[in-house]
């Protein structure tokens, strides 16, 4: 029995990138592009269209007519299961927090190798994120770099317990779940079981009150907990 692929939705304004990346996704034995729009408005309306939903939305910060950030805020409130990752260029890593609190599961340079957007897709797919090493590195420099009213500008999370609350391991954990590893990658990594890896995911959610995995790279990049 032939395995059904996952389906992908390339949402970017430039037809010449979209078309490279479409044979590249089509080239893989896991993936399907199913669709394309070149504006987060005509992404909306493919959605609407759309029997079901994709399994994967690569979607473009940058477009005319409905950037990516208001299309994201929009097709999440309408979908909330809808699963996107950004495409980014360099200079918007200031959109980051703001998509990842939307619901964004992962955010990829523009510049990334295949492999990395092959990684990112297979990631999200079961169930986690990804970010890209290039751009949390940009990120973590940029605040550190930061003034105290932009550190504020970042999004307010719930009030959170101290960093040190979490335990050495659960550190080791946060960083590798910044890394974009799997539950299943960090198992392997740490020489543990993935139900162990389950179990103290968990555990740093509640304790630092994030919601999802997204928000713990925000809240590991705050306190300083990131180095890359």
């Amino acid at each position: 029995m032939k395995e059904e692929k996952y389906t992908v939705l390339q949402v970017d304004d430039h037809a010449l990138f979209r078309n490279g990346l479409k044979l590249l996704l089509n080239s893989h034995p896991r993936f399907r592009v199913v669709g394309e729009a070149a504006t987060g408005r005509e992404m909306l309306g493919w959605l609407e269209q759309a029997e079901r939903l994709p399994d994967v939305v690569l979607l473009d910060i940058a477009m005319p007519d409905m950037n990516g950030i208001e299309a994201a805020a929009e097709a999440l409130r309408r979908w909330p299961e809808l699963r996107i990752i950004t495409l980014s260029m360099y200079g918007e890593e200031d959109y980051y927090f703001k998509m990842v609190s939307q619901g964004v599961k992962g955010f990829l340079l523009k510049n990334s190798d295949i492999t990395e957007v092959y990684a990112a897709i297979e990631a999200v797919l079961e169930g986690g994120s990804y970010f890209s090493q290039e751009l949390l590195f940009n990120l973590v420099s940029n605040l550190r770099s930061s003034s105290e009213t932009e550190a504020e500008e970042l999004p307010e999370a719930e009030e959170t317990t101290d960093e040190a609350a979490l335990s050495a391991r659960e550190k080791e954990i946060l960083l590798l779940i910044c890394k974009g590893m799997t539950n299943y990658e960090i198992a392997d990594t740490l020489f543990i079981s993935k139900r162990t890896v389950d179990k103290h995911r968990a555990n740093i959610l509640e304790k630092t009150n994030c919601k999802n995995t997204a928000n713990l790279v925000v809240y590991a990049i705050k306190n300083g907990l990131v180095e890359i």
